[in-house]
């Protein structure tokens, strides 16, 4: 349906002097840092993990040497999705209108609802990062504490339900400092930054700069309370790209550790977003479109920890 005369009255008439609810500001790059960024030139991309080797053995004198194989193991598949919206204006409105910004404050909404449809989708990943119901190419969620590998069992990118504090902090660096490829090999990851909804960023920037301990971060042995500790968080710049807050995480309690652990979540465009307009010749209408395809998702799960929170 085009929008018509009696839809814009007001905006037909002299002596308006502004028409609200077209500046609101915009939340269009959330994503960001979230994901690794790339071009596609197909229907669905598929990336495989492929397991390297386990530790060498010791070789015994006159012993044949042992053999190991290399092999892939699970597959993530990135389907693209195509997101697309329109509006429609009738020749009489765009006569009658006195006000030359008609079609472009209504294109720039166009391009605004894109944009938060883009970030509602990237934050999905998030938001579901717990779910059994949204898993990737090893059959389990993105964090997990049973992440089958080749050879090494069961492995975990989880916390469990711990607030974020000092304690908790601590514990994801470590664990994070302690990842194992699938046979078992330390890989050599770090924490790069922090990940979380608007409700923690007050708590989240305590604990990352302030100098001391922020209060109750750490329970101390009967008269052992010492006030004038370091924050080793901050001294120790373990979170050395800080923290961001997605307003589309719909937990008030998760929280995430994005290492530097490449291949983890990512974001395929497959056309970028594009806009048209074109008039109707039997009804002299003018016709406005959006439309762009990507995908996001997860590839090696070992690029977030995260926590469930309280």
């Amino acid at each position: 349906m085009a929008i018509n005369r009696s839809d814009i009255s007001k905006e037909l008439l002299p002596g308006l002097n502004a028409i609200f609810g077209l500046e609101y500001g915009s939340v269009d790059d959330e994503h960001l840092p979230l994901y690794e960024v790339e071009n596609s030139d197909r229907a669905f991309e598929e990336e495989v993990l492929f397991t390297m080797f386990g530790e060498a053995p010791n070789k015994s004198e006159g012993a044949a040497v042992q053999y190991d194989s290399a092999q892939e193991s699970y597959t993530s598949r990135y389907t693209h999705e195509t997101v697309a919206l329109a509006f429609a204006v009738t020749e009489e409105a765009m006569e009658d209108n006195l006000y030359d910004t008609f079609a472009k404050v209504r294109a720039k909404g166009l391009a605004r609802a894109m944009a938060s449809t883009k970030q509602v989708k990237a934050a999905n990943t998030y938001n579901n990062a717990f779910s059994a119901s949204y898993v990737g190419g090893d059959g389990v969620a993105l964090i997990s504490d049973s992440h089958p590998t080749i050879g090494d069992g069961n492995q975990s990118n989880k916390i469990g339900t711990s607030a974020i504090s000092v304690s908790t902090i601590e514990t994801a660096v470590t664990a994070i400092h302690k990842m194992k490829d699938d046979r078992g090999i330390m890989i050599g990851a770090s924490p790069v930054s922090l990940h979380i909804p608007p409700e923690l960023a007050f708590e989240t920037d305590q604990l990352l700069n302030s100098a001391g301990l922020p209060h109750g971060s750490v329970t101390y042995p009967t008269g052992h309370y010492a006030p004038n500790d370091i924050n080793p968080v901050r001294n120790m710049s373990v979170i050395p790209q800080g923290f961001y807050v997605n307003r589309r995480f719909s937990d008030a309690n998760n929280w995430f550790v994005k290492t530097d652990v490449p291949n983890g979540t990512k974001m395929f465009i497959r056309a970028p977003l594009a806009t048209k307009m074109e008039p109707d010749f039997d009804t002299g209408n003018l016709r406005f479109k959006a439309r762009e395809r990507y995908a996001f998702g997860f590839s090696d799960w070992r690029g977030f920890y995260g926590s469930q929170g309280a």
